[in-house]
């Protein structure tokens, strides 16, 4: 569903990432990981269309999307949720869903998808009508992922869902990811708890100084434990 080759961007003078390549198979859930400043987030928002400088090929779908702004990209089926989940304060739970189906430009089918939405993340349910800003940061997350599912996504895009979460939530959001999957979802995942990511996919990228230094299948790389130590460490 996602070849990236040869795919190089910038930030100013700064050469970030630099020939990157990676593969995404429909249905899959495939893991990126690396220590911090690896380029990591970068690639994933140069797939998305969010860095202004790159080169290479991005192919979605089977469409070349390099060049293309990212909302086209959104339009395609590709769905991006930031480390910084931009929850829109003065909003509820169910206001902030809205925005969702409001860009995918599917209003006929708003009420059925809130509807499908607060089936799938119970706790979301329970605060369709709470201020989305007052929620713990476990539930913010879990709305930022509902919420980029309201534009049924072929494919999304994670960065780093997990960060600053308590442990119980990150389990509960591990499981949505699974039933994301079974449902048809393709995700690409950038997150720091290596173990808990690597037992959810079936194949890993490891990026380290913005290259990628290593391709395998997860249940190869959790148990490689001097490799996860080399390239994984804050």
């Amino acid at each position: 569903m996602l070849r990236v080759a040869d795919l190089n961007a910038w930030y100013g003078h700064s050469h970030i990432l630099q020939g990157v390549g990676l593969e995404v198979g429909r249905g899959e859930i495939v893991t990126l990981i690396g220590r911090n400043g690896a380029g990591k987030t970068t690639t994933l928002k140069s797939i998305m269309g969010l860095v202004g400088r790159r080169t290479g090929s991005v192919q979605f779908d089977g469409a070349e999307i390099l060049a293309e702004p990212a909302h086209r990209r959104f339009h395609r089926g590709l769905a991006y949720v930031p480390e910084e989940r931009r929850i829109v304060p003065g909003l509820t739970v169910e206001e902030n869903l809205r925005l969702g189906i409001i860009a995918a430009g599917n209003r006929a089918r708003e009420a059925a998808m809130i509807e499908r939405i607060a089936e799938t993340f119970p706790r979301l349910k329970q605060r369709l009508k709470q201020d989305a800003i007052t929620m713990s940061g476990g539930e913010q997350q879990m709305l930022a992922i509902a919420r980029a599912l309201m534009a049924e996504p072929k494919m999304i895009l994670l960065d780093e869902p997990s960060e600053g979460i308590m442990p119980i939530l990150v389990d509960e959001m591990f499981e949505q990811f699974r039933r994301m999957r079974d449902a048809g979802t393709t995700i690409l995942l950038v997150e720091q708890n290596v173990e808990l990511a690597l037992a959810l996919s079936s194949r890993v990228y490891v990026m380290d100084q913005g290259v990628v230094v290593h391709h395998g299948t997860a249940a190869a790389m959790l148990a490689d434990s001097e490799l996860r130590d080399r390239y994984c460490s804050v």
